[in-house]
């Protein structure tokens, strides 16, 4: 799949360093048709959007959309997630487990009639970009080629890239998670914040009439550096907000109650178990377990499916993660 490269030399050589083109790196893979995607794109727990190329401008709609009327030329529709609910494209998503989960997000998959495409651009993630039925014309950087079935493109952040399209075409993009700094530091706030922040009330008893009324009392700028430096925390706490955080589930997911019994154990597509040291995440909630059962509930985190009678002395807890909806049982 990486052209000959084994994970550890492809993440040496090209992981947020430099772009690879490998042709036929898979056998050419058929997700999805236009007429099950347009479907998702209907739905109100899936994001999607529409592109309309108007000469060298891009009108974009985003859905859910009532009803979709394609054009013949010039037209894209995007949607997210669709490993969420389409089991070929969670195969696909999970043939780059190399990469730690924790840094995987979707795969989006885009359907454009000739001469479609969102234009030139540039993301600040990385990216995989597998071709599907159809061609697509990229243009990264000063380099101009043509993407057939099977081809895979891998793209560091910043690198600009346009890819239009030839012909009816799909074009399979797995996405990866790169939380920003301002974003991560905001989230961790609320964390404390629903932990029970340092509270107080400001007070000045002594106060004085005032010859400059609109001036910041110097007194009430001490207090707010006293109160904002009583806020701790500490490295378990950063490890546990962090896991709560990467694995919290996007607005727009809903997860539908499960049924049944089995002799295996999958999770969802839209489930998210993370592990770091003896604690666990999943969906959002942390969660500890027995050291005998540790070594069980990293191997389904990291496999995604487990028997079920490794996890047999956790079965209050499957159940309550089944009819969550956040995992399935089935036959082995």
């Amino acid at each position: 799949m990486l052209g000959g490269l084994t994970p550890r030399t492809f993440l040496a050589r090209h992981w947020q360093k430099s772009p690879l083109f490998v042709r036929r790196a898979i056998e050419p893979p058929h997700l999805i048709d236009e007429r099950a995607l347009t479907a998702l794109a209907r739905r109100d727990d899936v994001e999607s959007r529409i592109v309309q190329r108007r000469g060298g401008r891009y009108a974009t709609e985003h859905g859910p959309f009532a009803a979709i009327k394609p054009s013949k030329i010039n037209w894209t529709i995007l949607v997210n997630g669709v490993n969420h609910h389409v089991p070929a494209a969670e195969g696909l998503l999970r043939r780059f487990s190399f990469v730690p989960q924790a840094r995987l997000d979707d795969v989006m998959v885009s359907y454009a009639t000739p001469g479609g495409g969102v234009g030139p651009h540039v993301d600040s993630y990385d990216v995989f970009l597998i071709q599907g039925p159809g061609r697509r014309r990229w243009t990264i950087g000063a380099r101009t080629f043509v993407a057939g079935p099977g081809d895979l493109i891998y793209l560091p952040p910043g690198r600009r890239h346009d890819g239009v399209a030839l012909e009816p075409c799909f074009t399979y993009s797995i996405g990866f998670r790169a939380p920003r700094g301002a974003e991560l530091a905001a989230a961790f706030l609320d964390w404390l914040h629903e932990r029970g922040l340092p509270d107080a009330r400001y007070a000045d008893p002594g106060l004085r009439p005032s010859a400059a009324p609109a001036r910041i009392p110097p007194q009430l700028g001490i207090f707010a550096t006293n109160l904002l430096g009583r806020i701790r925390w500490t490295p378990p706490d950063v490890a546990r907000f962090l896991g709560q955080y990467l694995t919290q589930p996007k607005a727009h997911v809903v997860f539908r109650r499960g049924a049944g019994r089995g002799s295996s154990i999958r999770l969802d597509p839209k489930t998210q178990l993370l592990y770091s040291g003896d604690r666990f995440f999943i969906n959002g909630d942390a969660f500890s377990l027995p050291r005998r059962d540790r070594a069980a509930m990293r191997e389904l985190a990291d496999r995604r499916g487990i028997a079920a009678r490794r996890l047999a002395s956790q079965a209050k807890l499957i159940r309550e993660w089944q009819r969550a909806g956040w995992l399935r049982m089935g036959k082995s």
